[in-house]
């Protein structure tokens, strides 16, 4: 009888290994789902963070550019320059119908359209930033376009061929903005980066 009991019993065994081998798998599947829903919620905080200090950065050089035109209008344009290091340095108002530093004065729309097309191709680019220093890079080159576009459209002489307010007027060197800085800050900066091998989405290549 007992080795009856015992033939009859046998095929009780596997089939519990089984259902603990099944419940371990179904547990192994949940944890890797588990974890990777972690590690992606991480990555998408991680980006979001990075798209908040590019958007900082760009409000705060916009800004910055945004009151130094205006008080620069109000105070200093039509006046007599304001020397700050003898003749090596001075604050000038001038209006500029070219680009940055005074180039290419005949084609003010080109230019227009040009920092049109440089703030949607920064906005675009930034579903994939997590790389903090491109972040800054591209919060300078944002918020520097975004001044000098804003004089584009809303100065005289009218809408997309508005001219830029200059008054930063070295020796020897072209009258520039704020914004002008912005833009070539930024732009250094992605050279070094770009030297470096890293790239926008934090990945860095040796080629």
């Amino acid at each position: 009888m007992a080795e009856a009991e015992r033939i009859i019993g046998t095929p009780d065994t596997p089939d519990d290994g089984g259902e603990q081998s099944a419940a371990a798998q179904a547990a192994g599947v949940t944890g890797a789902s588990v974890a990777d829903v972690r590690d992606s919620s991480a990555e998408r905080s991680r980006r979001g963070r990075r798209i908040a200090v590019l958007f900082a950065v760009a409000v705060f050089a916009y800004a910055l550019d945004l009151v130094s035109k205006m008080i620069v209008v109000a105070k200093l344009e039509h006046h007599e320059p304001i020397k700050l290091i003898g003749d090596w340095l001075e604050f000038n108002a001038i209006r500029n119908p070219g680009a940055a530093f005074g180039f290419g004065q005949a084609f003010t729309i080109i230019f227009t359209l040009i920092a049109a097309a440089v703030i949607v191709v920064i906005i675009r680019l930034a579903r994939k930033l997590y790389s903090l220093p491109w972040a800054i890079a591209l919060g300078l080159l944002l918020g520097g376009a975004l001044g000098n576009l804003t004089d584009r459209i809303f100065r005289s002489p009218g809408v997309f061929q508005g001219e830029v307010v200059d008054f930063i007027a070295p020796k020897g060197f072209a009258v520039f903005n704020l914004a002008d800085s912005a833009i070539v800050c930024g732009g250094i900066l992605i050279v070094l980066l770009s030297f470096r091998g890293l790239d926008p989405d934090g990945t860095v290549h040796k080629d």
